[in-house]
């Protein structure tokens, strides 16, 4: 009998590079620019340094090599299968995500939304035997994207003048806070997911510490403290 050919496990690899070759296609991204909305104001409290956004070189790089690990160890495994689907439809968005964000950040931040709800879902979904190709990558995407929602969740609620810009800052970093120790606590195992996180306050920090704004500066340090606090946890009792 013929083997059965791994459309999802392929599939997942052809978008995977088709999401690292986006940019190539649209102006690289590192964060909203303020013509982009109404508002005047130019400085975005909520949105992490540039430097941040070198993760996705990461991101993109790990996803590859986990699919075509996946595609040639893997291709049939019920836990590969069952994590795949929810992330081929995240990496779909993800090829058009940076023309969207050019274009509209609201479509941008709906867009991303999906993007990270669906890409959780397919790390909760990883098994354990290949953690370094099969649950890591996906984390680390994952968790870039739990950050990312709330940065363009604020920078939308700003740019529109629905909040302040700094009350828009310091309530999505709260609600990102919120999100990413639930989800920590479904999946202690995947570091990665609180360690992209941790790297996106850490670019939040930064951008913040030249105008001294410190509320904004203690809420991002308050999170990457529990964040460390509960990976070093869960990595001790794993």
């Amino acid at each position: 009998m013929s083997r059965q050919v791994p459309y999802l496990a392929i599939a997942v690899l052809l978008l995977s590079v088709l999401f690292a070759a986006s940019p190539w296609f649209s102006s690289n991204f590192a964060g909203y620019s303020p013509d982009q909305f109404p508002s005047v104001e130019t400085f975005w409290p909520v949105q992490p340094a540039g430097w941040a956004f070198g993760i996705w070189g990461l991101i993109y790089l790990w996803l590859i090599v986990g699919a075509a690990w996946g595609l040639w160890k893997a291709p049939q495994e019920r836990d590969w299968q069952r994590m795949r689907r929810p992330l081929a439809i995240s990496l779909l968005l993800g090829c058009f995500w940076i023309a969207a964000a050019n274009a509209s950040p609201v479509w941008a931040t709906v867009m991303i939304f999906v993007m990270a709800v669906t890409a959780i879902l397919s790390m909760l979904r990883a098994g354990n035997q290949d953690p370094w190709w099969q649950l890591r990558p996906v984390a680390l995407y994952a968790g870039w994207l739990t950050a990312a929602t709330g940065v363009g969740t604020g920078v939308v609620l700003g740019g529109y003048e629905i909040l302040s810009h700094q009350t828009a800052a310091l309530v999505m970093l709260v609600v990102v806070l919120i999100a990413a120790l639930s989800v920590q606590a479904l999946r202690p195992d995947a570091w990665a997911y609180p360690a992209a996180i941790i790297w996106a306050l850490s670019g939040v920090i930064a951008a913040n510490w030249p105008s001294q704004n410190w509320s904004v500066i203690g809420v991002a340090t308050l999170g990457i403290l529990l964040l460390g606090w509960r990976t070093v946890s869960g990595v001790r009792a794993a």
